[in-house]
């Protein structure tokens, strides 16, 4: 490449990172009209988005998970689908099931693949563990591969493709915990709390109300993947990926890099993808905010929706009442010199 060339391609990554910060803004301003508060969600889905990768949210029901799922869907010129999960939800009402047609003309019977919901850009899985495990694992292939193979054939998932699904608490009834294999596929975990009660007041104010916010598209499908591709150009320091993958093995029990809060309390650390996802998602922010190169705060901001779902405790720390995110937040603070 000439010096000529290369200049060229600089500049016009330089005019993607401000379009990034420009889309990133708009989004959160079509968002606002429908939302009230929950800042942090928005971010993370507005990482994993740019990062190219699936959202896991986590609540109880009524706080507005699956409205903000649609409102962000909505301010994407994408391909939107909803998929409600219940305890009778078959593999085949997500991915697609086979017909038989018969040619009228010749009386000849034919198979014709009829493809799911599954098969567009933004898909929402509202709901997700309200279904069984066999269910719930319809979703592996076309999440990782971005394909979905039915009867024997192979069917590719038009880029861009999300999956952003919203998860009740494992405790209430009716719920099927994921599996790990499945958790394992989403990049992130947000959890989704109550609102302050000037936020409730304000939600309970435009609800009650006749209008509805109208909210316009702001960047299309061919548009969003430059974006994503260009926050895989984003480059990344040695010292800062190692100091990500350092972040994911500190997590794994009997390891010389095994943090002491990971010792005392997890029986299952995170996998590769964690290390991969924190990179991934440091990038992500540093473009959001329009720098060219991402930092260790990067990372340490999105541990902890990383970690989270890729961490299992042990008894230990149920019986000392600690969860998953204060055993991160100790793990973050033995990491606080790293330099």
């Amino acid at each position: 490449m000439t010096s000529s060339t290369e200049a060229v391609v600089q500049d016009r990554d330089l005019e993607l990172l401000q379009r990034v910060t420009e889309v990133a803004a708009e989004l959160r301003s079509e968002i606002e009209k429908r939302i009230v508060g929950q800042q942090d969600v928005v971010e993370g889905l507005l990482t994993s988005l740019l990062a190219n990768g699936h959202s896991l949210l986590v609540g109880v029901p009524g706080l507005a998970k699956t409205l903000l799922i649609s409102t962000l869907a909505e301010a994407l010129d994408l391909e939107f689908r909803r998929i409600q999960f219940t305890p009778d939800l078959m593999p085949t009402d997500i991915t697609g099931t086979e017909v038989i047609e018969e040619d009228r003309s010749t009386g000849r019977r034919v198979f014709r693949f009829v493809r799911g919901p599954i098969f567009a850009n933004v898909v929402l899985a509202d709901e997700i563990n309200r279904t069984p495990p066999k269910t719930q694992a319809a979703l592996l292939q076309a999440m990782q591969e971005r394909e979905v193979t039915a009867a024997g054939d192979t069917y590719k998932l038009d880029p861009p493709f999300f999956v952003l699904a919203t998860q009740n608490p494992i405790e209430q009834e009716g719920t099927y915990p994921l599996p790990e294999a499945q958790l394992d596929r989403f990049m992130l975990e947000l959890p989704i709390g109550y609102p302050s009660r000037a936020e409730e007041e304000e939600v309970a104010m435009r609800t009650t109300g006749d209008d509805v916010a109208q909210v316009n598209p702001v960047v299309s499908a061919a548009e969003l993947i430059e974006l994503q591709h260009l926050v895989r150009r984003v480059p990344a320091s040695p010292s800062l990926v190692s100091f990500a993958v350092h972040l994911a093995r500190a997590t794994r029990p009997d390891l010389e890099e095994t943090a002491s809060v990971s010792q005392k309390y997890v029986s299952w650390g995170a996998g590769p993808r964690a290390s991969q996802y924190l990179v991934l998602g440091a990038k992500a922010r540093a473009a959001i905010r329009g720098d060219p190169i991402p930092s260790y705060d990067d990372v340490r901001a999105v541990a902890p929706a990383v970690l989270a779902h890729r961490i299992v405790l042990n008894f230990e720390a149920e019986a000392d009442g600690r969860v998953t995110r204060d055993v991160i937040a100790e793990l973050l603070e033995e990491s606080a010199g790293w330099t």
